[in-house]
């Protein structure tokens, strides 16, 4: 079990709560346009990547993969973060959260549930109700930005509705994994297409933007090569 601290903000104010995680899934190729799917495969495959046995695929990683450091040690430069939306499960009502999918690319070429458990998973220490969002789902958008020399690029850029809606992908667990999102469970739920191709960074910094309630999950991490 790990037990994160988050700011819960919602519309009656912000609290501060401590989640005990047990459970931590990767949700991966989950995007609604399955031509962008096939794109990132695409975009995968390129780095040696195999395709997937199932759209979408669920990997299970150990709950102390889940960080919220401000750095993490990877080894070599062959790792890249995934800026995705996550879902967690507290027992009494869902949750919407930031993080990153930090994946070694050089694994995963050959082991892709490998790959998903070797790196840490930096999250944001922000939390939103879903069900203050859910209304306006589609119109959240996801943005990250790479810096290796100061200077802040576009790494990638979308709105949420290229990934599945939160129900879809937790219908899916259940039937693809046999078990329902029970408390205590963290999902990451897909990421977006990296502008000019997935490559490493020294430093990432991600947003997930509620134009709506005019509000932002936003935080950044480093890459210690060790």
């Amino acid at each position: 079990m790990t037990a994160l601290t988050f700011n819960c903000v919602s519309r009656t104010g912000v609290e501060l709560r401590e989640f005990h995680i047990n459970d931590v899934i990767i949700a991966g190729w989950t995007g609604r346009d399955r031509g962008a799917v096939e794109a990132h495969i695409v975009e995968l495959e390129e780095l040696g990547v195999k395709r997937p046995a199932t759209i979408p695929s669920y990997y299970f990683v150990t709950d102390d993969r889940l960080t919220q450091r401000e750095s993490i040690q990877v080894l070599g430069y062959e790792s890249s973060g995934e800026i995705e939306f996550f879902l967690l499960n507290d027992g009494e009502r869902l949750w919407v959260g930031l993080g990153s999918d930090h994946t070694d690319r050089k694994v995963e070429a050959y082991d892709i549930t490998v790959s998903k458990q070797i790196c840490s998973k930096p999250v944001g220490r922000t939390l939103w109700p879903l069900d203050e969002v859910r209304e306006h789902w589609d119109q959240l958008e996801l943005r990250s930005w790479s810096n290796d020399s100061g200077a802040a690029v576009l790494y990638q850029e979308g709105k949420v509705t290229t990934m599945l809606e939160p129900e879809a992908l937790l219908e899916r667990f259940a039937a693809t994994c046999g078990t329902t999102f029970e408390p205590g469970m963290l999902m990451f739920c897909g990421t977006l297409a990296a502008i000019g191709g997935i490559r490493y960074t020294s430093h990432l910094t991600l947003e997930l933007r509620d134009p709506l309630l005019d509000r932002s999950i936003r935080f950044s991490y480093q890459m210690e090569n060790i």
